[in-house]
């Protein structure tokens, strides 16, 4: 027995049997039983919604209407020509003597001119005055995917019938049936995801179906969906914004690189994840739930992950997605601009972070100092509207406090209260920004590997200070996450403690790890009794001043 695929098995007979497209049958129906055909119809719309389908259905119906009840009674009426390769004057010449015959049995003759937007320019000329006085006896149905490209005096002469897309959640239904009648086996959510696959496209919709039931043993799952076409399932997605959320860059980076080495193309995954935006954005408000054309399961997903994430933060998101995706063809590193976009949107949720804890620091400042405020003695009602301000998370705004004198004294937010907020505020912000940040272990070779490199730099910037700080201690040591180093002055410590910003980053970024600081030990030598030498002059000299460490080690010294 030979095989017929879905799209020729499950073709419509009927009017009633076409899908998603019941404003155009509806009308077409009507037409034909009130006698109000027109001569000349034009079937505009997207691949495989049913176009051509109904231009046959109507063929039947009409000749149907006139007594005829068998296909073979009415096939001869019925004249198909491919536009595509039937685009000459000499084509459509032809077709127009055919016309001039009228039918041996039954009233009508129709013709159905598909890919109609092919006609070259002469093809369309010639057509025009048979177009427009057809004989009684033909009809003729042009079909095209491309309308703005069939010149205007053809449309003219045409009734338009727009089709639309096919609904995901008509073609899921379709798919449904059919797999009652091959009885077979399927997930909602597999079919949807052939639905969604589709685009609105049913004869797609029908290939896919025929090329997964193959790859299944009868029961189709969402997993065999995604394998057999090479779809990035709704998990994928969900899992990555999870991850989005966690604001964990290295999973992000490790889980995109696992598609990528399972195949799936970086644009592909870009254009899903946009579509996974949107849908959260649509998920997040009752009223745009119909626009979210997935089954009820996957609904559920989409609703709660909605609900753990705010609307600045998926606008934000869907804006750099749109922005890589603009730029991805022209860029020349397209990989490494995708991992750039992402770990973007692992930030996103930091930034959110920051953002609340700079709104809410002054009211938690001023809870944390209330007896403070009190002791003040500030008028009781100005406390008690302070303390109401700090408990509603608002920014707070202290009364200057009056002492029983009558004299103003220091402000709860005094210079010195305002420098210490401040420090506190990117001692936080450093916490946050170093959460997810590497903190790879690493050995005592490897650190003076880049203590040198960066020795060799201070001398390269004639940032003598600093290196001849960091020349005293000829032996630091590791302990993570610290680096220990012994100093001989209190000064010498709060010089380096000035200075340590820029070299900590670079051992930082060099080491992959966020955590390291300097831990400095100070060890003063007892005071001698006896008269100093030479030697220990030198040495008081160069506690004082640190530059001349520098020039003993530049001319090699020694005492």
């Amino acid at each position: 027995m030979n095989y017929i695929v879905s799209a020729l098995k499950y073709r419509p007979q009927k009017f009633e049997e076409v899908v998603g497209q019941q404003a155009v049958t509806n009308t077409l129906k009507n037409a034909i039983a009130k006698d109000h055909l027109a001569k000349a119809l034009l079937f505009t719309g997207p691949r495989g919604v049913g176009k051509t389908t109904c231009a046959r259905i109507l063929a039947k119906e009409i000749n149907k209407a006139e007594g005829l009840e068998t296909e073979e009674d009415f096939a001869f009426n019925i004249f198909e020509l491919d536009a595509a390769s039937n685009n000459s004057v000499d084509d459509i010449r032809s077709l127009i003597e055919q016309v001039r015959i009228p039918p041996q049995i039954g009233k009508y003759k129709v013709y159905i001119i598909d890919e109609v937007h092919m006609l070259s320019t002469q093809a369309f000329n010639a057509f025009l005055k048979t177009l427009e006085e057809p004989p009684a006896h033909a009809i003729f149905i042009l079909a095209t995917t491309e309308k703005h490209k069939i010149i205007p005096t053809i449309l003219s002469r045409c009734q338009i019938y727009d089709f639309k897309r096919i609904s995901a959640f008509d073609i899921k239904e379709h798919l449904k049936k059919i797999v009652q009648q091959e009885s077979l086996e399927a997930e909602d959510d597999a079919l949807f995801l052939i639905a969604q696959k589709a685009d609105g496209a049913l004869r797609d919709a029908l290939s896919l179906f025929d090329k997964v039931v193959s790859y299944s043993n009868g029961k189709i799952t969402r997993k065999i969906v995604s394998e057999s076409m090479s779809i990035l399932d709704y998990d994928v997605y969900f899992k990555m914004h999870d991850l989005f959320l966690k604001n964990d860059i290295p999973a992000v980076l490790n889980f995109f690189n696992e598609l990528l080495y399972k195949g799936f193309d970086a644009h592909q995954f870009l254009a899903g994840l946009s579509g996974h935006f949107r849908d959260l954005l649509v998920a997040k408000d009752p009223k745009t739930m119909d626009l979210l054309e997935v089954s009820d399961n996957v609904k559920k997903q989409y609703i709660s992950q909605a609900k753990a994430v705010s609307l600045p933060f998926l606008m934000r998101a869907l804006e750099l997605v749109t922005e890589t995706d603009i730029v991805y063809k022209q860029s020349k590193s397209p990989h490494l601009l995708v991992e750039l976009t992402l770990m973007k949107l692992a930030s996103l949720n930091l930034d959110e972070a920051k953002k609340k804890i700079n709104e809410i620091l002054p009211a938690a400042f001023f809870r944390q100092n209330i007896k403070i405020v009190e002791s003040f003695k500030a008028p009781s009602k100005m406390v008690a509207k302070a303390k109401k301000e700090a408990n509603s998370n608002k920014s707070v705004k202290l009364p200057k406090a009056v002492s029983d004198k009558g004299e103003k004294s220091v402000s709860g937010l005094s210079l010195k209260a305002l420098r210490e907020k401040k420090a506190e505020l990117e001692r936080l912000n450093q916490q946050l920004e170093a959460q997810n940040l590497p903190k790879k272990n690493f050995s005592q070779k490897d650190f003076e590997k880049y203590w040198h490199i960066y020795l060799k730099k201070l001398r390269r910037n004639n940032e003598r200070n600093l290196l001849s700080i960091l020349t005293i201690d000829q032996n630091p040591r590791v302990k993570l996450p610290y680096i220990h180093l012994t100093l001989s002055s209190d000064a010498l410590k709060k010089e380096l403690e000035r200075n340590k910003d820029k070299f900590l980053k670079f051992l930082r970024d060099n080491l992959k790890n966020y955590d390291i600081d300097f831990v400095i030990e100070v060890k003063e030598e007892k005071k001698k009794e006896f008269v100093y030498s030479n030697k220990d002059k030198f040495k008081k000299m160069m506690e004082k001043y640190p530059d001349l460490i520098y020039l003993k080690n530049k001319f090699k010294i020694d005492l």
